[in-house]
């Protein structure tokens, strides 16, 4: 069994074709002979027939019958009206009857048999043959040899050869065919064995025929410019992340050494402060970058329906803001997510416009054909429209935002567009009359509104 399954597909394929044809052909020869032996014996039993026919009738005529004019494999057997037997050939002489058919007296009868009377261990085929004399009934008894189940050496040697010529073909042909067959197959196969991590630039040879083969190929180069894709960006990533992982460090060992330097007119009250400040943005890059990785991974919390209303309230009212935040808020509004991760959605927007903001947030919330639509505009200077979809890629921060706020990861909007899409939603930039505003769409339904509603307007923290 082992060793079957080691084979290669070609061989098994070849053998089993060859195993089919051979039964096909097996039972083609079956049927062959079964048929040929069939009419030989119909054959040889008409032949005997007319032989104890001719004997009979010399009988009648001469009285004295010549058993030896027959075949020389005929046995036969003469009977009087009385039963005794008044002649025979050599080998059925002072043997018993070799048959007991009894006919009527003016038919005949046959049928084949082995290991009768006289002829032990043989096949026969035999005939009761009686016949009408002066003196009353005769009965002569002959046999011949039963056809053997080949038939014989004419018919069974070319029906072994043909039989193991055509297997022989069929074999051969279903071993160049699944050889050819399985060509791109082998291509395909050393394509693949040539990608590494590294190189992953390689694409299978694609075979020109429509088929399963070509399916195969370009599944496999579509799966290969994922993993390609996937492979550079997480190339990007840790580059990109080693770089804003290296900045804080740098800054702290530097901070620290200077401090070690002059320890005497160091201000270690104001270091401490700026040392924290540090430890503060490398702590959030770091968990900005475990959220990322989570995402990126497909894990998320467990859903619920939860009241948007009520989350996007609390969020508002946990902390303060360094400028005033107006909110409007349909009550009631209700949508099945990750209490966790829209609450991370939101801060990251809030976080956002807060660093961008001249003096006022706006957040609105309303329910629209089954979609909860959330915005959270500000009154700064606003987004390029060229430059909408570059802030959602990881780490890429724009000229303002470096100058107004160093301290970002470049990570709050990726992560906040990728809650979204978790959450079956969008999140995007449009257009505004001053600012930037940012909308999240994620399907939701009408609830009903708790008694302690936040009011449809108003503002909170400055």
């Amino acid at each position: 069994m082992n060793a079957w399954h080691n084979c290669s597909i070609r061989t098994r394929l070849t053998v089993v074709a060859g195993a089919v044809m051979a039964l096909i052909c097996t039972a083609v020869a079956v049927f062959v002979l079964v048929a040929a032996r069939e009419a030989a014996i119909e054959y040889r039993t008409k032949q005997l027939v007319a032989h104890a026919v001719n004997v009979a009738k010399q009988i009648r005529h001469s009285g004295s019958p010549n058993l030896a004019a027959g075949r020389p494999d005929t046995a036969v057997q003469l009977f009087n009206p009385v039963g005794t037997m008044v002649a025979a050939t050599p080998d059925m002489a002072g043997k018993p009857p070799m048959t007991n058919l009894q006919p009527d007296v003016d038919s005949f009868a046959t049928e084949r048999r082995c290991d009768g009377p006289g002829f032990p261990g043989a096949c026969k085929i035999v005939i009761e043959y009686p016949f009408h004399r002066g003196n009353g009934v005769w009965r002569l008894d002959m046999a011949v040899p039963d056809v053997p189940w080949y038939v014989g050496p004419r018919l069974l040697i070319p029906l072994a050869l043909g039989w193991l010529l055509l297997v022989g073909v069929v074999a051969v042909g279903t071993y160049r065919t699944v050889g050819k067959t399985l060509e791109p197959v082998s291509a395909i196969s050393g394509k693949l064995a040539q990608i590494t991590a590294s190189d992953l630039g390689h694409r299978v040879p694609v075979p020109k025929y429509r088929d399963e083969l070509r399916d195969l190929a370009e599944i496999a180069n579509r799966t290969l410019d994922r993993a390609q894709s996937a492979v550079e960006q997480q190339l990007r990533f840790a580059s990109d992340a080693s770089h804003d992982l290296r900045s804080p460090l740098t800054a702290i060992r530097a901070q620290i050494e200077e401090a070690l330097m002059y320890p005497d007119e160091t201000d270690w009250p104001r270091m401490a402060n700026t040392l924290l400040d540090s430890v503060e943005r490398l702590q959030d890059l770091i968990t900005d970058l475990l959220q990322i990785a989570r995402l990126d991974a497909g894990v998320s919390g467990r859903h619920e329906v939860i009241s948007l209303t009520d989350l996007v309230a609390c969020e508002l009212d946990r902390r303060p803001r360094r400028v005033a935040v107006l909110r409007h808020l349909t009550p009631g509004v209700m949508v099945d997510g990750e209490r966790i991760g829209l609450a991370r959605l939101l801060n990251n927007l809030i976080d956002n416009a807060e660093r961008h903001a001249d003096s006022a947030i706006t957040v609105t919330l309303t329910l629209e054909a089954g979609v909860a639509v959330l915005e959270v505009s500000d009154d700064g200077e606003g987004v390029a429209p060229d430059q909408r979809e570059v802030v959602f890629q990881r780490f890429a921060r724009l000229e303002a935002s470096r100058r107004r706020d160093a301290g970002g990861t470049g990570l709050g909007l990726p992560i906040a567009r990728q809650i979204a899409e978790t959450h079956g939603g969008t999140l995007t930039i449009e257009d505004s009359p001053r600012g930037a505003r940012f909308v999240l769409r994620v399907p939701g339904r009408a609830g009903p509104p708790a008694d302690d509603a936040p009011a449809a307007s108003s503002p909170s923290g400055s």
